[in-house]
């Protein structure tokens, strides 16, 4: 994982590369707290790989970088 301050700041980053995903620190947030927010749970189990794609699903997270199947 990289952070960047801006499109431009990837770009020079990439140097002609393919880029990757990107996504905004705030869907970072929010894809962190929905994946890690139950661990510490007494009851935890593991979440389905469907569970898991609900949540990259939710937050708009979809395409072939993200499907996880």
């Amino acid at each position: 994982m990289n952070l960047f301050r801006s499109e431009e700041h990837i770009k020079r980053w990439l140097d002609a590369r393919q880029p990757g995903a990107t996504i905004s620190v705030t869907t970072l947030n929010e894809l962190a707290h929905a994946w890690w927010a139950d661990r510490l749970d007494p009851d935890w189990r593991p979440h389905t790989a469907e569970r898991n794609q609900t949540i990259l699903r939710d937050l708009g997270l979809t395409g072939p970088f993200w499907n996880l199947t």
